[in-house]
């Protein structure tokens, strides 16, 4: 009876574990830039946007790259804790990001720029079967006005 109640105490901490700590973020995604949708438009589009993530201690560390319409290179990226605390960011219009995880497939942002008017909070959602991951921001642009975003990428 022992040995049964100890071979389920450890299945119910293997099963607490992988609930918890899973994250399906983890990866690399493509911007799919035909679903994604912008309101306003951004002056200068993303022609492609590849994000990879990678676990961290408590968190992920992201990397991003790609290319805008006139060909100026994306490069940036962050490594943020799931502690709603935040992160230096590089490369984007914010230089802060802080994050939380809601679930292995739900996370929520803020990312702003330090003195400046750029403030936006956002959800990220990995779709049940893991193939794609939809992210959707509102807040104000780098001007001070109202801005919207939802970017699709597809699991590479």
């Amino acid at each position: 009876m022992r040995s049964i109640a100890a071979k389920l105490v450890i299945v119910v901490a293997i099963t607490a574990f992988g609930m918890f700590g899973a994250d399906n973020s983890i990866g690399t995604w493509k911007r799919n830039v035909a679903k994604s949708q912008y309101n306003p438009p951004p002056k200068n589009p993303v022609k492609s946007l590849t994000i990879v993530n990678e676990a961290s201690d408590g968190g992920v560390k992201t990397t991003v790259t790609g290319e805008r319409q006139d060909g100026t290179p994306i490069n940036g990226g962050s490594s943020v804790k799931y502690d709603g605390k935040e992160y230096p960011a590089t490369g984007a219009p914010w230089d802060t990001t802080s994050m939380k995880q809601i679930d292995a497939n739900t996370f929520t942002f803020e990312s702003r720029k330090t003195g400046g008017k750029y403030h936006v909070t956002g959800r990220t959602v990995i779709s049940k079967d893991g193939k794609t991951m939809t992210t959707t921001v509102k807040g104000t642009n780098d001007e001070g006005k109202p801005t919207s975003a939802k970017a699709i990428y597809d699991k590479q």
